[in-house]
C-alpha cells in the first residue's frame, strides 16, 4: 500500500488528521479544508493498519456531500474497497433498518414517505384524528402541514408517542397549575394572572395536549398500517433497536473502531443521541463542524450540540482550522467582525471561558485585497440593474472570468424572480438553483397536459398546450383562428379540432398536422384503457417525434428537459409502484392533490453541473458548501433580510424538549449565520445590494446587518434621490452557449461498459443523455427472484443467530426457513410491474415459484455457508478508474470465497469469454479487497437450477483489466459511433436512432 499518497497539510489539518485515539473537536471554518481534512483521516487510518474500510463510519448530511466524500477517499486509497461506510444520517439508518427491522417488527420493504406523501396519508384520513382545539375551519392544507411539522421536531428531539402520551396523563394528575405553565409562560404572567384563571388555562392546554399527543399516535399508527416511516422514524425506531437489542449494538460498536461526523452543528438531538451511543466505548468519535455557519434549524438542527460536546466529552481536543483557503483577508475580516454580533452564544466564547486560548479569526491563504462594495438604488429594479452592470463590468474587464464565477444569492426563491427576468432581457447565461419546481418545467407541463387531456377529451388547456407543442409546428394564427372556431360554436377544442377540414382560415398543411394530433389522441385513448401512464408516455413521446428531438442535438436546453423527463419519469414509476390501480385518472388525481398542498415538485439539481459557464441564482441555504469569485447577497433590506420570524404554529412543550436552547434572540442569531455563510462564499469580490422602494407603501429600511456591517467597517452607498440611468452594454458573449465537453466520472459498472461495447450511440442515449426506457417483465421477474433470495438468506442467518447457545443448555441446532417462509417471501417480493396481462403475470409467477422450489432443495441439500449478500465494492483499476458493482452472494467454501451470480432463465451449455467478463471483475475485486483465495466463480441459473462453475486466470485477469482501460479511455474521448447490427432491433432506443438496422 502506498502510504505517501496523502496531500501536504497545514500544521493544523495534520494535527487533525493524526488524531486517531478518542473524541475530537475539529472546528473548521469557512474555506479551511474541512472535508479534505475528514477525507485524508479516512485514508491515513486504513493506509496505516488502524483499522480496515469497513470499520470506519462517516457521517453527513446530503447525498452530494457523501458522494464527494466517497469519491476524495477513492483518489486516496491505491486499492478498491468493499464496504466503506459514507452515507447520510438517514441513508444509514435505513440499510441498519432494512436489514435488521424485523427485530423490532418492523417491515424491512416499508416504503419512506416524503412531505407530500405525509400530507397525503394525513389528508386522507383526516375524520380519523377527532380533532376538537386544532380542528381546521376551511381548506386543512396548511394545518396538516403545520402538523407534519410538528410530529417531525418531536422526532428530531427523540419524542416517542408513548413519550408524550405519559406527559399528557403526568400534565392530568398534576394539580399544580403554576408549576406547570412556568415550562410554557414566564414567570412575570403567571404572577399576573389569578388562581381560577391559572385553572381554565391549565384546562385548556391539557385539552390541546392530549389532542396532538393523540394526533401523533394515531399518526405513527397509520404509517405502521401503511408499511410506512418518514425521515425522522429513520433515526428514532434505529434507536429503539439498538437501545432495546443489546446484541445488535454490541454488533455495530465492535464493528466501528472510528467514527467521523461532518457538519456537525446541523445534528439534531436524536441524530446525536444515535452517534454517542454507537461509538462506546472507546469513543473514537470526531465531529467536525462550525457553529458560526449552523443554519438549518428549520429543519431541526440543534447548535447546542457543537455547544455542549465538551460538556459531553470533557477529555476531549479541540483542534480549529482557521487557514482560508477560499476568500481574501479583508472579506474575512468584515465577516468575523459581523459575526462576533452573536456573542455570547458562539463556541469561541463559550471555550475561551474555560481560559483555554481559542480564535476562530480566519487568516487568509491568499495575498491581495479582494473587492467589498455596497449597492444601493432607488427602486429595486435599479438594485438588480445595479447588479447586472457590475457583473458585466467585472465580466469584460477580466478575459479569464467566466459567468460561472458570479453567484446571486437571495433569502428566498421568491426574490429571484426579478433577477432572472433582468437577465433574461439581457440575454446573460445563468441558472436558477431550485430544490423545488419539477413541475413547472416545460417538458413536465408537456407531458402533464397530455395525459390530463386522455382522461378527459374536454380539457381546453391542456389540448391548447398540445397544439402548441414545438414538434408540431403549427402557425400560432391558425391556433388562434381554431379557439375562435371553438368559442363561437361553443363546442371544446378537442371537438373542433376533431372538425378540422370543415373550418375555413386554416391551411391545409396546419388541418394535416391537427388530424395527425387527432390521431395520436386517439390510438393512446385506446392503449390508456389496459396500459400504465409509464407506457402511455413512452408511446407518446415515441409517436410524436418528442424524444427523437430532444435526443437529436446534445444543446444545454434539450439536456436540462431530459434531466426533468427523467425525474419526472421516476415519480410516475414510483406512483405506479405504490398503487393497486396505477391508471392516468388516479395519476392526474394524485398530481391534483399534491399541487393543492403546495407540492412544487423536487428537483434533484446539482448547481456545481448546472451548465458550463453560466451565473448561478440561488438561496444562500443552497450555496453553502459552494464558493464564487464574486457574491452578490441582495435585497438587504428591513423584513427581508433578516426575515421575519415565522414561529412555529404548534409548538413543542418546553418539559419534552431534549437540546439545550440558547438565551437570546435564536431567531436573529440563525439570520445572521445565514449572512455570514452568504459572505463567505466569495473568493474576491463581495457585494451587498439593496434598495429603498420595493413596491410597498413605505419605503424600506436598510437591513440591520448592513448597519452593523458599518460598524464593522463597510462603506454604505449614499441615499438616491432619483433613479439612476443605467444600460447594459449589448454583446453576442452573453447568449448562452451550448453545452460542451461531458463531465465524465472516475466511477463506471459493468453494465456500462458493456453497453459500450455493444453500441456507443446505445450508450449515449442510456448513460449521458439518461433517456428513460419503458421497463420489460423479464426485468421486474428478475429484481423479484434477486430480493426473494436475499430476504430468504437474511431471515435463514437471523434464524442462526438466534439458536440457544445458553451456559449449561444443550445447542439446540438452528431450524431452517421453511418452504411456507419462502413462498410468502416471493409473494411479498414480486413485483407487478410491466406485465401486459394477467396471463402473462401468472406464466412469470408460476415459473419464479418452480425456480425457488429447485433452489430450495439444492438449498436444503448443500447447506451452503453465506458470508455476504448483496455486497457492494469499488475496484480501482488504475488511479483514474474505479469499477463498482455489487456481488450477489459470497459463500464460505472449504476455507476459501465462493462468488456467486444470479441469472435468471435456464443454464448455458459453454460460457463464451463475453459471458465471463462479468464474473472476472468481481474476482478482481473479490482479490485486491477481501485479500483471501477465491476458488470458485459461479453463475447460478434460477430456472431449472444449473450452475457454470470457473475460476479467471492470472492471464485472463490482466485481460479484463486490459480491456477496461481501453473501454473507458474510449468513452471518455466523447465520441458515440453508431454500432448497427442485429442486435439493433433488441434496444431500447431503436425507436429514436435513425442509424438503426431492423432487416
Amino acid at each position: 500500500m502506498d502510504k505517501n499518497n496523502l496531500i501536504k497539510l497545514n500544521q493544523q489539518q495534520q494535527a487533525a488528521v493524526d488524531y486517531d485515539a478518542g473524541p475530537l473537536l475539529i472546528v473548521a471554518g469557512a474555506g479551511t479544508g474541512k472535508t479534505t481534512v475528514i477525507t485524508e483521516k479516512i485514508a491515513k487510518l486504513i493506509l496505516s493498519d488502524k483499522c480496515r474500510p469497513e470499520e470506519i463510519l462517516a457521517l453527513t448530511f446530503t447525498d452530494k456531500a457523501a458522494a464527494e466524500m466517497e469519491e476524495r477517499v477513492d483518489k486516496l486509497l491505491p486499492y478498491g474497497y468493499v464496504d466503506l461506510w459514507i452515507s447520510t444520517f438517514h441513508s444509514f439508518a435505513e440499510r441498519i433498518l432494512k436489514e435488521h427491522g424485523l427485530e423490532i417488527g418492523l417491515n424491512p420493504d416499508f416504503k419512506l414517505l416524503n412531505t407530500t406523501e405525509q400530507w397525503l396519508l394525513v389528508r386522507q384520513n383526516l375524520d380519523q384524528f377527532n380533532l376538537d382545539y386544532y380542528r381546521p375551519l376551511g381548506n386543512p392544507t396548511k394545518f396538516i402541514h403545520a402538523l407534519i411539522k410538528y410530529f417531525s421536531r418531536a422526532k428530531d428531539e427523540e419524542i416517542y408517542p408513548a413519550d408524550y402520551l405519559k406527559y399528557t396523563d403526568d400534565l392530568r394528575l398534576n394539580q399544580d397549575a403554576a408549576e406547570f405553565l412556568t415550562t410554557l409562560w414566564s414567570e412575570e404572567d403567571i404572577k399576573a394572572l389569578s388562581q381560577q384563571e391559572l385553572k381554565e388555562i391549565l384546562a385548556e392546554e391539557i385539552i390541546k395536549q392530549e389532542e396532538v399527543a393523540n394526533a401523533y399516535h394515531l399518526y405513527q399508527k397509520l404509517l405502521l398500517d401503511n408499511n410506512a416511516l418518514d425521515f425522522g422514524d429513520l433515526i428514532n425506531y434505529c434507536l429503539k433497536l439498538f437501545k432495546t437489542r443489546k446484541n445488535l449494538l454490541l454488533k455495530y460498536q465492535k464493528q466501528f473502531k472510528y467514527f467521523l461526523v461532518d457538519e456537525f452543528q446541523d445534528t439534531n438531538y436524536a441524530q446525536y443521541d444515535l452517534v454517542k451511543l454507537l461509538a462506546l466505548p472507546q469513543n473514537n468519535l470526531t465531529v467536525v463542524g462550525d457553529d458560526d455557519q449552523s443554519i438549518y434549524k428549520f429543519r431541526g438542527a440543534a447548535i447546542s450540540n457543537i455547544l455542549q460536546f465538551k460538556d459531553d466529552y470533557p477529555q476531549s481536543q479541540e483542534i480549529i482550522l482557521n487557514q482560508n483557503y477560499r476568500s481574501q483577508q479583508n472579506i474575512l475580516d468584515l465577516s468575523y467582525a459581523f459575526i462576533q454580533n452573536n456573542n455570547p452564544n458562539r463556541l469561541e466564547v463559550k471555550l475561551e471561558a474555560g481560559q483555554k486560548k481559542f480564535s476562530k479569526k480566519l487568516s487568509a491563504e491568499k495575498i491581495g485585497e479582494g473587492m467589498i462594495e455596497h449597492l444601493h438604488g432607488k427602486t429595486l429594479a435599479d438594485e438588480v440593474k445595479l447588479t447586472l452592470e457590475k457583473i458585466v463590468q467585472l465580466y469584460q474587464q477580466n478575459k479569464e472570468n467566466s459567468w460561472s464565477d458570479f453567484a446571486i444569492l437571495v433569502r428566498a426563491n421568491a426574490s429571484a424572480d426579478d433577477f432572472i427576468y433582468a437577465l433574461e432581457q439581457a440575454k446573460i447565461p445563468y441558472n436558477f438553483v431550485a430544490c423545488r419546481g419539477l413541475y413547472s418545467k416545460q417538458v413536465v407541463l408537456d407531458l402533464l397536459a397530455y395525459l390530463k387531456l386522455l382522461d378527459n377529451y374536454h380539457e381546453g388547456p391542456a389540448m391548447h398546450r398540445l397544439l402548441t407543442m414545438e414538434i408540431f409546428s403549427l402557425p400560432y394564427q391558425d391556433i388562434i383562428n381554431l379557439n375562435y372556431w371553438a368559442s363561437r360554436q361553443g363546442y371544446s377544442l378537442f371537438e373542433t379540432a376533431s372538425q378540422i377540414e370543415l373550418i375555413n382560415n386554416i391551411s391545409q398543411e396546419t388541418k394535416e398536422k391537427i388530424k395527425k394530433i387527432i390521431g395520436l389522441i386517439a390510438k393512446h385513448s385506446a392503449l390508456a384503457t389496459n396500459k400504465k401512464p409509464t407506457e402511455i408516455i413512452q408511446y407518446f413521446l415515441a409517436d410524436s417525434g418528442y424524444l427523437k428531438k430532444l435526443t437529436a442535438i446534445d444543446t444545454e436546453f434539450n439536456k436540462e428537459q431530459l434531466n426533468y423527463l427523467n425525474q419526472f419519469y421516476k415519480k410516475i414509476e414510483n406512483f405506479e409502484k405504490e398503487t393497486s390501480q396505477p391508471t392516468i385518472k388516479n395519476f392526474i388525481a394524485l398530481m391534483e392533490l399534491e399541487l393543492a398542498a403546495g407540492e412544487q415538485g423536487t428537483l434533484a439539481a446539482n448547481p456545481e453541473e448546472s451548465g458550463p459557464d453560466t451565473i448561478k441564482i440561488m438561496t444562500i441555504h443552497s450555496a453553502k458548501g459552494l464558493e464564487f469569485k464574486y457574491v452578490f447577497i441582495s435585497n438587504l433590506v428591513d423584513k427581508k433580510f433578516p426575515a421575519i420570524e415565522r414561529r412555529e404554529q404548534i409548538e413543542l412543550p418546553a418539559k419534552l424538549i431534549k437540546e439545550i436552547i440558547p438565551l437570546g434572540d435564536r431567531h436573529l442569531e440563525e439570520e445572521r449565520r445565514l449572512m455570514y455563510v452568504a459572505m463567505t462564499r466569495a473568493k474576491e469580490g463581495l457585494f451587498l445590494t439593496s434598495a429603498e422602494d420595493y413596491g410597498g407603501a413605505r419605503n424600506k429600511k436598510l437591513s440591520r446587518f448592513l448597519l452593523e456591517l458599518e460598524t464593522a467597517g463597510l462603506k454604505l452607498a449614499p441615499k438616491l434621490t432619483a433613479e439612476k440611468n443605467l444600460s447594459l452594454p449589448a454583446e453576442k458573449s452573453f447568449v448562452k452557449k451550448s453545452a460542451g465537453t461531458e463531465k465524465f466520472y472516475r466511477r463506471f459498472s459493468f453494465t456500462q461498459l458493456k453497453a459500450f461495447a455493444s453500441c456507443p450511440y446505445q450508450y449515449r442515449f442510456a448513460h449521458i443523455l439518461n433517456v428513460p426506457v419503458a421497463g420489460k417483465p423479464a426485468f421486474s421477474f428478475g429484481k423479484s427472484l434477486h430480493a426473494s433470495l436475499q430476504k430468504f438468506f437474511q431471515l435463514d442467518n437471523l434464524k442462526k443467530s438466534q439458536k440457544q447457545t445458553e451456559l449449561f443448555e444443550p445447542i439446540v441446532e438452528a431450524t431452517p426457513v421453511d418452504w411456507e417462509e419462502l413462498k410468502n417471501i416471493y409473494q411479498q417480493s414480486f413485483i407487478d410491474d410491466w406485465y401486459p396481462d394477467r396471463k402473462t403475470y401468472q406464466e412469470y409467477y408460476d415459473r419464479g415459484l418452480a425456480a425457488l422450489k429447485n433452489f430450495y432443495q439444492k438449498y436444503l441439500a448443500e447447506k451452503p455457508v453465506v458470508r455476504y449478500l448483496e455486497y457492494q465494492f469499488n475496484l480501482k483499476i488504475n488511479n483514474e478508474i474505479t469499477i463498482g458493482g455489487k456481488i450477489d452472494r459470497i459463500d464460505n467454501s472449504d476455507g476459501d470465497l465462493k462468488i456467486i451470480d444470479y441469472k435468471t432463465g435456464q443454464a448455458k451449455s459453454k460460457l463464451t469469454g463475453d459471458d465471463k467478463n462479468q464474473l472476472l471483475i468481481y474476482q478482481l475485486a473479490g482479490q485486491a479487497i477481501f485479500q483471501e483465495p477465491i476458488s470458485q466463480l459461479a453463475y447460478y441459473y434460477l430456472e431449472g437450477g444449473g450452475e457454470i462453475n470457473f475460476l479467471g486466470s492470472e492471464n485472463d485477469l490482466e485481460k479484463i483489466k486490459e480491456k477496461i482501460i481501453k473501454t473507458v479511455s474510449e468513452i471518455k474521448r466523447g465520441e458515440f459511433p453508431p454500432r448497427p447490427s442485429e442486435l439493433c432491433k433488441f434496444c431500447d432506443f431503436n425507436f429514436i436512432c435513425e442509424f438503426r438496422e431492423l432487416s
